[in-house]
């Protein structure tokens, strides 16, 4: 054994070569006698700032080339060491490392690693405690770390020896690395350096810090996204010095992503359980875009981000992470981010420019819905010319938008076969804007009209007499009747709106439980799924899971259920076959709750359920919808937050026409608002808007304006819902004021002439 080289006399202990507890605490003890921590200080130093000494540091077993070193004369510990070493010169400053005496290509388990992960701790518990040594820490690591970065540019030291991850297992565990001392130099250099990592080096060190648990991965989440605001604050950014090319701010937060997936891993996942993907193989034909070189801008399906592939599991698989993901969010870089140019990285230049929407995670879904914009937009505009050349070669007259003509007493028929006609003949139709026009109706559709065509459809489409959806009145949402007679064109079409409105900007009121969302990215609904779409059958199945007593006898269960058809006769199913004759018990109860809610909410729905995500594809499938967004906030894009916080849009909202927000009557307005109920609050916000919901961000994003319209009259206040404006006499009394907005606001609809 070497520890320590069996404690050497020297007081500089220079013949230490590797750092282990034991050898750590004798120098500590031997410096606390004499008064002095110069000595450790310098072998601190000294080992730190070598990729290969430190890389043997911390050994669970001591590393072979020094094992005999201690028995050796100072001549043979000379030989020894130059038949064990390559030159120098021909590997780099810190590249022994990449030589080790073992072939590399031996299988090992990702989380297994050679390091003495609790004995680093314990160290660190000791020398964090001497301000010298932090010091000589900060200076090593700042040494270390140039190094580094060009061993993993130039030189395959990972791949020649997995062993190197060990340097940044080591580093990692200094609970210091967040404090000011490491912030300006040595910790972005380490960040820069463990960025260049290989995946597969990464992907095992986010599987082994899933392993420590809570507190471990949640000082790396902070340590690094403390860098991050430390960085962006210190900084100012514009349209020519962007945050995307700020080197310590993007190596942070690949490092964050790092810490983001073990927060997944560690957490409860499914993996399993995935929907099969419904997209079309592609073709051999070139497409125009390609034809334009514009392929990049428009390449079909959702990214996979290679660490998500070499771990085997995706955002969308975790159920419950260690930490939620609105901590990985990191405020200053959303402020500071220009979703233009970051859009214009992810599509066309991911490969030499970095985009934070390549790390999700860190951005908000107002942020990411810049993005979403932006993606449409380019699309919308890319159908217009396509749609532009090819009129002039056909000699037909252009047609830039999707417009739909319906009348208002069949809004669903002529919907229904005005989309299913484009769907068919031309589905690359449905990614131009869309514009609406009621037939007898002089409205021009410059985003109200088309809000107002939504809402009809929906209303009618959730009605339940149509037998459709069903409704719970408890949890107010919908589910897919499993026995509805309307055929699947009509579950598109529901889809082929869902879609629409993302596409463009426009948020619904729809009621689905949060299954639908996670249904629509990818997953199968499964037992804890029912906890929101099915709370009552939840709660049983997971009262028979938790029962302690004689499940068989006491509950007298079989694999065979019952439920009711659309006119509420009972239907009998079997779970498996011959489920009548199967008993529940203790040992199969888990079977048959996975069972019972994979009936529910898969099998039984299985024909609704696609042909809704088919229509919703259409108008999705090639966004990056699926690439950017939890279904949680894809929830939010379609359907808008159920908050309203009416003080946010006092304070953004523009006046006009001789008003402002010191006129007598906007302090009545103001008075008015705040004092209605909620269900009112709503109401106004529909008036006003053409929806009762708040967009991506809150009321403060809506941009309101009220313009003033006359002297006092008894005319109702009117709105132009496509600019979110509302035009408002200058009633004379506050009471009036009241009386009439509550008139406009409940009788409210059309878009007739005033």
């Amino acid at each position: 054994m070497s520890d320590m080289d069996h404690c050497p006399d020297k007081e500089d202990f220079s013949d230490v070569h590797y750092l282990t507890e034991n050898n750590v605490c004798t120098i500590l003890s031997f410096c606390e006698e004499q008064g002095d921590y110069s000595a450790l200080i310098r072998v601190i130093g000294r080992i730190f700032s070598t990729a290969e000494t430190l890389m043997k540091s911390f050994r669970k077993d001591e590393p072979n080339p020094t094992d005999d070193l201690d028995s050796l004369t100072p001549t043979d510990v000379d030989k020894h060491k130059k038949q064990s070493e390559p030159p120098l010169e021909k590997v780099g400053a810190s590249s022994a490392a990449a030589f080790p005496d073992e072939s590399p290509r031996e299988m090992f388990d990702p989380c297994e690693v050679t390091v003495d992960v609790d004995a680093v701790r314990r160290v660190y518990d000791r020398l964090l405690t001497i301000d010298q040594v932090e010091t000589a820490l900060v200076n090593a690591l700042i040494y270390l770390t140039p190094n580094m970065e060009l061993d993993l540019d130039y030189l395959d030291v990972y791949e020649n020896n997995p062993d190197y991850l060990n340097i940044f297992i080591i580093v990692l565990e200094n609970s210091n690395l967040h404090s000011p001392e490491y912030l300006e130099v040595a910790l972005p250099q380490f960040c820069k350096a463990m960025s260049k990592l290989p995946v597969t080096a990464l992907a095992r060190l986010s599987k082994l810090w899933s392993t420590y648990g809570l507190p471990h991965i949640r000082r790396m989440m902070e340590t690094f996204q403390q860098l991050i605001t430390f960085t962006v604050v210190s900084n100012e950014y514009d349209g020519e010095n962007l945050v995307n090319d700020d080197e310590t701010v993007v190596a942070a937060t690949q490092c964050l992503k790092v810490a983001f997936y073990a927060s997944i891993l560690g957490g409860d996942v499914d993996v399993e359980h995935n929907e099969e993907d419904d997209d079309d193989s592609e073709s051999d034909e070139l497409s125009l875009h390609e034809l334009l070189g514009e392929e990049r801008l428009y390449k079909k399906g959702p990214r996979t981000d290679p660490l998500e592939k070499e771990l085997g599991v995706r955002s969308i698989d975790c159920i419950r992470p260690l930490i939620t993901h609105e901590d990985f969010i990191n405020e200053s870089v959303n402020d500071v981010v220009e979703m233009d140019k970051d859009f214009t990285f992810f599509k066309v230049n991911a490969e030499t420019k970095f985009s934070f929407q390549s790390c999700p995670f860190i951005l908000s879904v107002i942020t990411k819905n810049q993005g979403l914009y932006y993606d449409n937009r380019i699309r919308m505009y890319s159908e217009r010319r396509l749609t532009a050349l090819y009129s002039m070669v056909q000699g037909q007259q252009p047609n830039p938008y999707l417009k739909l003509k319906v009348r208002r007493d069949h809004i669903i028929d002529d919907a229904l076969v005005r989309l299913e006609m484009i769907s068919m003949e031309n589905p690359s139709d449905l990614k131009k804007q869309l514009f609406v026009e009621f037939e007898g109706e002089q409205g021009v559709d410059e985003g109200g009209v088309s809000k107002e065509f939504f809402l009809l459809v929906l209303e009618e489409i959730f009605n339940i007499d149509i037998g459709m959806f069903t409704y719970d009145n408890d949890t107010k949402v919908f589910w897919f009747n499993s026995s509805s007679l309307e055929n699947e064109a009509q579950y598109t079409l529901i889809g082929i709106v869902l879609g629409l409105a993302i596409y463009n900007n426009c948020i619904l009121d729809v009621h689905f439980p949060m299954v639908v969302y996670r249904k629509l990215l990818g997953k199968k609904g499964t037992y804890l799924d029912l906890s929101d779409s099915h709370p009552p059958l939840y709660q049983s199945l997971k009262g028979l899971l938790e029962y302690t007593d004689n499940v068989e006898e006491d509950m007298s269960l079989t694999f065979q259920i019952s439920h009711t058809d659309l006119f509420g006769n009972p239907l009998l199913y079997d779970l498996k076959e011959e489920g009548d004759q199967i008993p529940v018990t203790k040992e199969n109860r888990q079977e048959f709750v996975d069972l019972y809610a994979e009936y529910i909410l898969n099998e039984s729905v299985e024909r609704q359920f696609r042909a809704f995500k088919k229509g919703f594809l259409m108008v999705t499938n090639e966004s990056p919808l699926k690439y950017l967004f939890r279904p949680e906030e894809v929830e939010l894009l379609i359907c808008g937050s159920r908050k309203l916080d009416f003080e946010a849009l006092e304070k953004t909202t523009e006046y006009d026409g001789g008003y402002s927000k010191d006129s007598e009557i906007i302090k009545y307005f103001w008075e008015t608002i705040h004092s209605f109920a909620e269900e009112q609050k709503r109401l106004f916000l529909q008036f006003t808007t053409g929806t009762d919901r708040a967009p991506v961000g809150g009321l403060g994003k809506l941009k309101m304006i009220i313009a003033k319209n006359g002297s006092d009259t008894d005319r109702l206040p009117t709105s132009h819902t496509c600019f979110n404006a509302l035009l408002l006499p200058e009633y004379t009394s506050k009471e009036k004021l009241k009386e009439r907005l509550l008139k406009a606001i409940t009788y409210a609809k059309g878009f007739g002439m005033l």
